[in-house]
């Protein structure tokens, strides 16, 4: 089998997410698949690092698909040309290389970087609305670092987790959260092993909570230590949130 490595890059706005689902045609797998399956004239799956949900951006996705080596008969830059000729102008293919049969752009990653991104300037930003969380009052930017302390390491985050039913483990590992103010833009980010359900969203709610005065920064470990979603703050919507860069071991 020959396989194939994408960079892919999307604005999730009018997107269900990634992955393709069997009530709606408006998924960026499925909006992939139709396009390979066009150019080798049968069905090929595609597979993501992550599913990223509905009305979430990627500025580097990365996916990969395998086809027999009868059918790749066309070049990766062929194969490059021919996504972004027929997807819609919201989703770009970026790179398009050829992969180690054993790569698997989900089950390889070593760690994901993902950014949430909050005006909270004086004037709310105009231009960038659809893709930043407005907030009017004032953020602690320095109690919302001193709660992201306590959630650096590894830990059960069960109670960041939107999928209550969840029978897997719900322990991970986040490397770092940084803060960077810019121009009236929070930008935040997290870097970690995986992320739960809507787990990022989960987290930047309870630290623009803890950031409005609403709880305090020494109620994490209590959140943690809970396993309880009820614990935890709000779901912060979906169009501040971006992947930005999927890991892997030749990458750190």
């Amino acid at each position: 089998m020959a396989n194939f490595c994408l960079i892919v890059q999307y604005d999730g706005t009018r997107y269900n997410g990634w992955q393709r689902q069997g009530n709606t045609p408006d998924t960026i797998q499925e909006k992939l698949e139709n396009i390979l399956e066009h150019l080798y004239g049968e069905p090929v799956e595609i597979s993501g690092s992550g599913r990223t949900d509905a009305g979430v951006h990627a500025l580097h996705q990365v996916a990969n698909y395998r086809v027999p080596r009868m059918l790749s008969r066309y070049s990766c830059q062929e194969i490059h040309q021919y996504f972004n000729r027929y997807l819609p102008q919201d989703i770009r293919i970026l790179s398009v290389t050829k992969a180690d049969e054993r790569f698997h752009a989900r089950l390889s990653a070593q760690s994901k970087l993902y950014e949430y991104r909050i005006d909270c300037g004086e004037v709310s930003n105009i231009f960038e609305r659809r893709y930043l969380y407005r907030i009017d009052e004032p953020l602690n930017i320095r109690k919302m670092q001193e709660a992201a302390s306590y959630l650096v390491g590894t830990h059960d985050f069960k109670s960041f987790c939107a999928n209550r039913h969840m029978k897997k483990s719900t322990v991970r590992t986040i490397y770092d959260i940084s803060f960077d103010l810019r121009d009236g833009i929070l930008y935040i980010r997290y870097r970690g092993d995986g992320f739960l359900y809507h787990m990022v969203r989960i987290l930047t709610g309870t630290l623009i909570e803890i950031g409005m005065g609403d709880r305090l920064p020494s109620q994490i470990p209590t959140i943690l230590e809970g396993l309880d979603r009820s614990l935890a703050g709000f779901t912060a919507p979906p169009q501040g949130l971006f992947l930005v860069e999927v890991y892997y071991s030749e990458d750190d």
